[in-house]
């Protein structure tokens, strides 16, 4: 018997840009960005490079007439919903391309790529004058600070100056500009050095009708890893202006994308590495499993009735998702484990984002320890404290006025990653134990062998 064809029908984009043959980059990296969004992504290239993480050895031009052919087959069959352009490398190019996308009549976001991040060069000098032709019809141009300056002639080394060059951009025919702010200092003005980010967003009166900046800080991730991070931020905007985000919304959730694409970077080639393009797809199939990994944990510690580790207030068990990054995104028991009159017992199932405390602190050791995912509260008294010598691993102790503060100062001084992170009170409150470890199993392993040590006192 046959079945019935259920298709989705998703929105689209087109990207123009160049191919990178070390996949961190160009068309690769945008289709990726792309499909992480839930968004068809089309394309239309313009040059192969032979390049890896360790720098391009050679580019490609492709025809003007072929580029514009492939456009032109993608717009005629499908209803693209926003474009993005990245790598365009000669001045023919570009003026091809601003030909092209001059009637289409939806959001185009341009990232002026211009050098890529190994220092080599992606656009040739005459070029870069002819570039601003493309921005009479660009919705956003996303340039770095390197290349604010080159498309300004201003020096960019600060936030205040991000917002001049944006504004420059702005008055050279775009709707508005995002400086980004990878390589600028968010305090002091000095490039590079502040533990901060700051993305720069200038909009043009016509389109908000009131000029305006918006800023996103984020934390800055400390790595070199950022192959292909421009050309990411910039597909995953036109993927949201796609699904007919605005365009702030937009920003912000592509911003908010690339920090967690950075911060899990992929470990490839011999260079730093790249940025990760479809981490958040990866975070959520990973649920699941974690989910399950929790269940078998809280399994154990009821068919062992360990009682003797359970907290007055009851016992939390949580698991982060490899590239977990907020507490609704933390599984965990609902409602806690706690002691009845038939052994030990849980109110409610396991499910994401429920909001526990301990959800906080695997967070907060995790800044760390990113490689911690699972975590349980235990009682603390004297003789736990006596037996968590016995764990196999280091136990740290931490001060703060709450105990997600207490983790972050104790795992920040740590050497070693920890197998219990000691909370040691305060004004009001009373000292706490957290159990924590890089698989569920062997925070398993460590619960049940500081339970048998203290029923065996």
């Amino acid at each position: 018997m046959s079945r019935n064809h259920a298709p989705a029908s998703l929105p689209v984009a087109l990207t123009i840009a160049g191919s990178d043959s070390g996949g961190g980059a160009g068309i690769q990296a945008d289709l990726k960005t792309m499909e992480a969004h839930d968004v068809f992504g089309t394309s239309a290239i313009t040059a192969t490079t032979a390049q890896n993480t360790a720098g391009v050895d050679d580019i490609n031009v492709l025809p003007t007439d072929h580029i514009a052919a492939q456009y032109d087959a993608v717009v005629d069959d499908f209803a693209v919903g926003a474009i993005k352009t990245g790598m365009l490398a000669t001045a023919d190019v570009i003026e091809t391309v601003a030909d092209c996308v001059a009637d289409f009549a939806g959001p185009v976001v341009v990232d002026p790529v211009m050098v890529a991040a190994t220092g080599d060069r992606l656009l040739s000098e005459e070029a870069e004058a002819v570039y601003k032709d493309l921005f009479d019809h660009a919705t956003l141009v996303t340039p770095n600070a390197d290349e604010a300056e080159l498309l300004t002639d201003r020096t960019v080394d600060s936030v205040e100056a991000a917002d001049a060059a944006g504004r420059d951009i702005v008055g050279l025919g775009a709707d508005a500009a995002l400086v980004k702010g990878g390589h600028i200092d968010g305090d002091s003005g000095t490039a590079g050095d502040s533990d901060e980010v700051v993305d720069t967003l200038v909009i043009d009166e016509s389109a908000t009708d009131a000029t305006h900046t918006e800023r996103f800080t984020h934390p800055r991730i400390d790595t070199d890893a950022t192959h292909g991070s421009g050309c990411t931020l910039s597909s995953a905007i036109a993927a949201r202006l796609a699904r007919e985000e605005t365009l702030t919304e937009a920003v912000a959730g592509g911003v908010a994308f690339m920090e967690r694409a950075v911060r899990y970077g992929i470990d490839a080639g011999s260079g730093p590495g790249s940025v990760h393009h479809l981490v958040e797809m990866r975070e959520r199939a990973d649920r699941e499993a974690t989910t399950a990994a929790v269940e078998r944990v809280v399994a154990r510690l009821v068919e062992a009735n360990a009682e003797t580790l359970v907290p007055s207030g009851g016992m939390s068990v949580v698991g982060a998702t490899p590239y977990a990054e907020s507490a609704a995104e933390i599984v965990g028991v609902d409602g806690r484990l706690s002691s009845t009159r038939t052994g030990l017992r849980h109110n409610a199932g396991v499910r994401s984002g429920v909001g526990s405390d301990l959800a906080h602190q695997l967070l907060a050791a995790r800044e760390a320890f990113p490689e911690l995912r699972f975590a349980a509260t235990c009682r603390f008294d004297d003789a736990v404290e006596q037996n968590l010598d016995t764990l196999d691993g280091t136990v740290v102790r931490g001060e703060g006025e709450d105990p997600t503060e207490a983790v972050s100062n104790a795992t920040a001084d740590a050497d070693d990653r920890p197998a219990a992170i000691v909370d040691t009170g305060g004004d009001g409150r009373q000292p706490g134990v957290m159990l924590a470890a890089t698989t569920a199993a062997t925070l398993r392993e460590r619960l049940l062998s500081l339970h048998e040590a203290l029923i065996t006192e």
